[in-house]
């Protein structure tokens, strides 16, 4: 599979021209990856008018921290992933705060979720090839309820291990198991479609 797309020149080419504080750098930016970023965003806040907000907030990011970019690290593509899955899941995590602050009694640690820690590669690392985005979900559909469930909820939603655990009622073992178990499955799924 290629990954020019990944390093597209004119993608590295509007991030120094907004770095530069070039306004029709960051409009032909949004216009070549809004669709897919609001598609990732609206997936994990499951609000047309919440993932608009956070779509625009992710290139308010861009434009305040172009320079922050790091071509070794990775396209602009994935980057521009990652911010707009760290912005949607900040704002469930945030979400979560306030419902347990109107909510007493709530245990503390549901209010805080820390992040996942994973070693395999998650959903988020597919989707960052857009071009193989039906694949992933083909792979995802084809795994047992069970695990495409506990996968959605961890990557969509941002829960964690244990807080899956506790919402779905199944020993911290399982869940990580169930896990790692479908994203070992769907990576193979994918190594052999490439």
């Amino acid at each position: 599979m290629s990954t020019d797309h990944l390093t597209d020149p004119t993608d590295l080419g509007l991030l120094q021209r907004i770095v530069a504080r070039d306004t029709a750098a960051l409009a032909e930016l949004y216009d070549r990856h809004s669709r897919l970023l609001f598609g990732l965003v609206l997936r994990i806040v499951r609000d047309r008018a919440e993932a608009e907000e956070i779509l625009q907030e992710v290139f308010i990011r861009v434009w305040t921290r172009a320079e922050l970019y790091d071509s070794r690290l990775g396209g602009p593509t994935p980057w521009l992933v990652r911010l707009a899955r760290n912005c949607a899941i900040d704002r469930l995590r945030a979400r979560r705060t306030r419902d347990a602050v109107s909510r007493p009694g709530l245990d503390e640690s549901t209010a805080y979720p820390a992040h996942s820690s994973m070693h395999v590669p998650t959903p988020e690392t597919v989707v960052i090839h857009a071009e193989r985005r039906g694949t992933v979900v083909e792979a995802l559909s084809r795994l047992p309820a069970e695990q495409a469930r506990l996968i959605e909820a961890a990557f969509f939603e941002g829960y964690t291990h244990s807080e899956l655990a506790t919402l779905f009622g199944l020993p911290l073992g399982t869940v990580k198991t169930r896990i790692r178990a479908g994203l070992t499955t769907m990576r193979q799924r994918l190594e052999h479609t490439v």
